[in-house]
Parts: structure tokens; C-alpha cells; sequence
């Protein structure tokens, strides 16, 4: 594309950029505020200086630190495990071509369909019958099996369409099934599992919806969960919100750019795939 239509579709682009980063922006400007400037000159002008006193009193209020490394524990186990687990049912399904793998594809893809409302009710219940209710293992069990129903239908495409010949070379030379899973079929599909990883850890770090279902006690709780509950609190004004939202996004964005060339990776070599 040259010409006019170039330069249209780059503005029009960037005008996305600046719609998707003005609440971004918005947000770190009034945490760095102190709550007189913003009460007198309004939540869009400029501050004087920075002003970081609401985000060491919000950090210090709510152990911010603590609920970090809660979503960092599960996200990460989350995103480890849901991959393992979809590349080994993948693998059956894509590869090995087990009976009725035609009707257990389209029991993930409904799966991926549910609302997690109506998932919350008889989990409460099973979680509290075998005594993980309010622990972090009972919401990366659950999170890991939704994570992993996405993962399965998505990988069992990928490798429905793996050269088999690379398969039969490997059982000429004595490679058993496992073996060439390891060896062979999950370095050739690293890209697309890398781009899973990133997926599954944001997804997990950003979900609400179960933590807050599973996750009562103070010390067990999420950073979306901590934010949800204490932006009711009277207590907290305007920029420490903005500063308790500052920092619930800062570690998803930063974690996010620092893989994001994986990410670019991955993209592009399932593209030319």
C-alpha cells in the first residue's frame, strides 16, 4: 500500500494508539498527585512534581507485595502447567489420532464455551469437600484445566498438520513416543508454545471472576481481587485509587514487554506455518 491510503491508515492507527493509552496514562498522571492538586486543578492537568506518597501508603496498607507474589505463584503455575498439559493432550489428539477424537475436540470447544458462573456454584462445593477452599492450589487447579481446555483445541490443530515423516524417521531410530514428543515435537512447536505461556500468565494474572470466588482471606488474595475489594474503602481517595490502579497493571504491561518480542516470534512463524 503507498500513496494516500498509507498514510491514512497510519493515522488512523495512530489515533487508536492515543484512544487505547490516554486511560493508561490518565492513571499514572493522578497517581503521581497529591490529593490537594487533584481536588484543585482536576484529574487532567499536569502535576507540579511527583508525588509518591499514595503509592508507598497504598503498598504499605494493603501488603501489595504479598498480593504480587499470590498472582505471580499462580499465574506462573498456571501458565506452566496449562501448556504441559495441553501439549500431552494435544499430542494424543493431533498426533496420535485417538478414537473419538472428533467428539472430545468439541468437548474442550464447549468447554472454552461456559461462563464461569455457572462453573462457580459446584466448585465452591468441591473445593470445601476436599479441604482446598481460600488455598492458592485450589484456583490453579481450576484455572489450569480452563487454560488448558483453550490450549488442547488450539495446539491439536497445530499439530493435526505436523510432518509425519519427521515422526517416522524418529521411530526408525528407536525414539518411543515420549521421547519424540520431548525432542522432537515440542522444540519444533516452541514458538507456539512460548506464545501460549505468555497468554495463559496474563490471562491468569488478570482474572477475577474465580480468585475472588476462592480467595476470602487477606493473605491468600490476588492483585485484581485486593484492588476490586478496596476501592469501595472510603478511606481511599482519588489518586490513591489511581495509584492502586498503577500498580495493578504496571507488572501485566512489564511482563508483557519484556516477552513481547517471544510473543512477535511465535506469531509470525505459526503465520508462515
Amino acid at each position: 500500500m503507498r500513496g494516500p491510503g498509507r498514510w491514512a491508515v497510519l493515522a488512523a492507527l495512530a489515533v487508536l494508539a492515543v484512544v487505547m493509552l490516554f486511560p493508561f496514562a490518565l492513571v499514572a498522571l493522578n497517581a503521581v498527585k497529591s490529593p490537594a492538586e487533584y481536588s484543585t486543578a482536576g484529574p487532567l492537568a499536569l502535576p507540579d512534581g511527583l508525588y509518591l506518597q499514595g503509592l508507598a501508603d497504598f503498598w504499605n496498607r494493603v501488603g501489595f507485595g504479598g498480593k504480587l507474589w499470590n498472582s505471580f505463584v499462580i499465574s506462573g503455575s498456571v501458565a506452566v502447567l496449562a501448556v504441559v498439559l495441553s501439549v500431552l493432550n494435544a499430542y494424543a489428539l493431533g498426533i496420535g489420532r485417538v478414537k473419538g477424537r472428533l467428539s472430545i475436540l468439541v468437548l474442550f470447544l464447549v468447554a472454552n464455551t461456559l461462563p464461569q458462573e455457572a462453573l462457580a456454584y459446584p466448585l465452591y462445593y468441591l473445593a470445601k469437600a476436599v479441604g482446598l477452599y481460600d488455598t492458592q492450589l485450589a484456583v490453579i487447579i481450576v484455572m489450569t484445566v480452563i487454560q488448558a481446555a483453550f490450549g488442547t483445541y488450539l495446539l491439536s490443530a497445530v499439530l493435526g498438520q505436523f510432518p509425519k515423516e519427521i515422526l517416522e524417521a524418529a521411530a526408525i531410530d528407536g525414539a518411543g513416543r515420549l521421547r519424540a514428543l520431548w525432542q522432537i515435537v515440542v522444540p519444533i512447536s516452541r514458538p507456539t508454545l512460548n506464545v501460549l505461556l505468555i497468554f495463559f500468565f496474563i490471562w491468569t494474572w488478570n482474572e477475577f471472576f474465580l480468585p475472588l470466588v476462592f480467595l476470602i482471606s487477606n493473605d491468600t488474595q490476588t492483585v485484581p481481587v485486593a484492588l476490586a475489594v478496596l476501592q469501595g474503602e472510603k478511606y481511599m481517595d482519588a489518586t490513591m485509587s489511581s495509584a492502586s490502579a498503577l500498580l495493578g497493571i504496571v507488572p501485566a504491561v512489564a511482563f508483557f514487554l519484556i516477552f513481547q518480542r517471544t510473543l512477535t516470534r511465535g506469531v509470525t512463524v505459526g503465520a508462515i506455518k
